[in-house]
């Protein structure tokens, strides 16, 4: 059980931090296409603006994946759930995330793919601007990576709840130490 309770730790911090960073990368693409409509208004179009934005839109969205399951922030059926006790949904977890792993292990499989192909024949996009394209699908793979081990810290969660016992770390529905998540109430001791 102590080894489960470490790798919890180890990789929910790691991807706490990392999503927390990736929440900036709106702000990065909103720069981009705010860059965009004021060179489009004031000068000549930028030729990298719309390939920008859309790698800045792909790595907000996969990097900030395992922060969204390590937050029990991604969509979930709460017809029964809602209404069972934590050691049926801790089951009920625990087999479902099987799903989940196989999905990323795929998707891992094919970004691999992707990538090794990108890397072998210098694959560049077919715009204007005519960037190489083994950045974002390096980042795919990372950002896989991170979301496997986060699935593996769910099950890792849902192992000690069905034990009877509370795993480390931020768990959905906890409080969190993160004073963004309280409100004003838990903030004065009312």
């Amino acid at each position: 059980m102590r080894f489960l309770r470490s790798y919890i730790r180890f990789v929910d911090e790691v991807n706490y931090r990392i999503g927390r960073i990736a929440m900036y990368g709106l702000f990065a693409m909103m720069a981009i296409l705010l860059w965009s409509i004021i060179s489009k208004a004031a000068f000549s179009p930028s030729l990298w603006t719309l390939e920008a934005a859309q790698f800045a839109m792909v790595a907000y969205f996969f990097f900030g994946g395992p922060y969204a399951i390590q937050m029990g922030s991604n969509v979930r059926m709460d017809l029964l759930y809602e209404n069972w006790s934590l050691k049926k949904k801790a089951a009920v977890d625990a087999i479902t995330v099987f799903c989940l792993i196989t999905y990323l292990v795929v998707l891992l499989w094919g970004a691999w793919a992707s990538f090794s192909y990108s890397i072998e024949y210098g694959e560049r996009s077919r715009s204007i601007w005519h960037p190489y394209l083994w950045p974002i699908k390096l980042a795919l793979v990372v950002a896989t990576v991170l979301m496997i081990a986060q699935a593996v810290s769910e099950f890792f969660k849902d192992i000690l709840r069905l034990s009877g016992e509370t795993p480390p770390g931020r768990n959905p529905g906890d409080q969190h130490d993160d004073p963004a998540s309280r409100t004003v109430g838990e903030e004065t001791g009312r």
